[in-house]
């Protein structure tokens, strides 16, 4: 069977896999066994899984694909920011990346992975890789989980985190990124308190989150502490302008208990002047949230440039200054296309032009 036509592993809850195991007429417990094979030892090939029955294996393989996106490249920069790209089983490449950090409790170096959610992005943020490839699907569940199992070593993911803020808007493809995060924190045991979940700022779906019990990390792309700042970048501010989305956020950080992050991306003489500074310090102190600052990186084509590291830094003081909790992010990745979408977009344009102007996956 083409792997086009075989069904996605991770679509399979525990009973349907084990009345494909009855259907086989092998015992249930041969069910339990490949559960563990795929969730707890993190062994992805079938034909790998050595306590199964070679028939059973075979089994499997003919009718179900593990992995629906494949890696097919990636690069790491001069400061150990790793990007992979993957190609999906129904076309189109999508991205993630491994970031690492110093980790103030152990002392040594968290990683984090970043992943994708959609194929290209609606939302029109004018500074966004992402958006320039236009919108052309969501991903699917199994899409958003295989973007992990590259990073599976010995039984155990090589990172510490997951931030669902890779190419597209995550609450955009609601459904499925609430079942790829349930199959990551139910399945394999992924911690809720180490997922955080990246948006543009669609109020009303944050609002339904704080309403079914989310568990996990809120991270908000605020990039603009007024709506005059993110009218200029931000399409998705005229149906959600701040007087919406503040509201929804406090909502959601008082259901669930976690502090919210501010994610802003510094860009010259957009939003990172001090009465920015001060606007952003008013939102930040009265959701009680966490800022990072993120350097802009260089997207070719667009025409954003990222402050001075002196603005960069007095911008910070400015918020230190207010009691606000933040983080300046060092630069990473600038050398490998690190921003959401670039290296994708890099990869379809080479397509292109291969194919004579016309991308074909």
């Amino acid at each position: 069977m083409p792997e086009s036509a075989k069904k996605p592993f991770f679509d399979l809850d525990f009973d349907s896999l084990s009345s494909e195991i009855a259907e086989a007429g092998l015992p249930k417990f041969r069910a339990k066994q490949v559960w563990e094979a795929v969730y707890e030892k993190k062994i992805f090939d079938f034909a790998k899984m050595s306590s199964l029955p070679a028939a059973l294996r075979e089994r499997l393989k003919q009718r179900y694909a593990i992995s629906a996106a494949e890696p097919v490249g990636g690069k790491i920069s001069a400061d150990e920011t790793g990007k992979r790209l993957f190609e999906l089983s129904g076309g189109g490449f999508v991205e993630c990346v491994i970031l690492e950090a110093p980790d103030d409790e152990s002392g040594g170096i968290r990683k984090t992975l970043c992943v994708s959610t959609q194929l290209g992005c609606a939302q029109g943020c004018k500074f966004c890789a992402s958006t320039a490839r236009g919108f052309k699907r969501n991903l699917s569940s199994p899409e958003i989980v295989s973007q992990l199992l590259p990073f599976a070593e010995g039984g155990r993911f090589a990172f510490e985190n997951i931030v669902v803020m890779g190419m597209g808007e995550p609450l955009a493809n609601f459904d499925n990124v609430m079942k790829a995060l349930h199959i990551i924190n139910a399945r394999f045991g992924f911690g809720a308190q180490r997922i955080t979940l990246s948006t543009c700022g669609i109020a009303d779906k944050i609002s339904e989150l704080a309403s079914s019990g989310f568990p996990y990390r809120l991270a908000v792309s605020l990039h603009g502490a007024t709506n005059e700042a993110r009218d200029k970048i931000m399409p998705v501010n005229r149906r959600f302008p701040l007087e919406k989305l503040i509201p929804a956020v406090r909502e959601l950080a008082k259901a669930s208990g976690r502090m919210v992050t501010l994610e802003y991306i510094l860009i010259d003489k957009i939003n990172d002047s001090f009465k920015d500074a001060d606007e952003l310090a008013k939102i930040a102190l009265s959701l009680r949230a966490h800022v990072n600052l993120i350097p802009y990186n260089t997207v070719e084509g667009l025409p954003w440039r990222r402050p001075s590291p002196q603005r960069r830094k007095a911008f910070f003081n400015a918020l230190k200054g207010k009691n606000v909790s933040c983080t300046l992010r060092r630069e990473k990745g600038s050398d490998i296309e690190a921003a959401c979408g670039q290296l994708a977009l890099v990869t379809e344009r080479a397509k292109s032009a291969e194919n004579g102007g016309e991308f074909r996956p």
